[in-house]
């Protein structure tokens, strides 16, 4: 029997966090995205903390006009500044499971050009 979608995508993630592990001098950069919103947040594993996050249901950018993919480009470059002013400059990606397309590849390329190295 076919996986469902979200069999698939948990066993996707399962494989990928085998090899991806967040550490304090190289944290992970984990998305997740809904329906409506898409949230970024960069993960020290080691001491299991939340460094920093950005998501699009935030004020400042929720109110902003555009499609999924323009919001998320705006979520990518919130994360990158708040990563950088907290001292983090290379980080591991975790898509998540989710395929590199659409609004992940669209937050992954803005937070490249927000000045995060992955």
């Amino acid at each position: 029997m076919a996986l469902s979608k979200l069999q698939r995508r948990t066993r996707i993630k399962k494989r990928v966090r085998k090899i991806i592990s967040g550490t304090n001098e190289m944290p992970r950069l984990s998305v997740f995205r809904s329906n409506k919103e898409i949230y970024a947040q960069v993960i020290d594993d080691v001491s299991g903390k939340t460094l920093v996050y950005a998501s699009s249901g935030e004020k400042e950018i929720h109110s902003k006009k555009g499609t999924k993919i323009e919001k998320a480009a705006i979520v990518g470059k919130a994360i990158a500044e708040r990563a950088t002013k907290a001292g983090v400059v290379k980080v591991a990606f975790d898509r998540n499971g989710y395929l590199y397309h659409g609004r992940v590849k669209s937050l992954a390329e803005a937070a490249r050009e927000g000045g995060l190295q992955f």
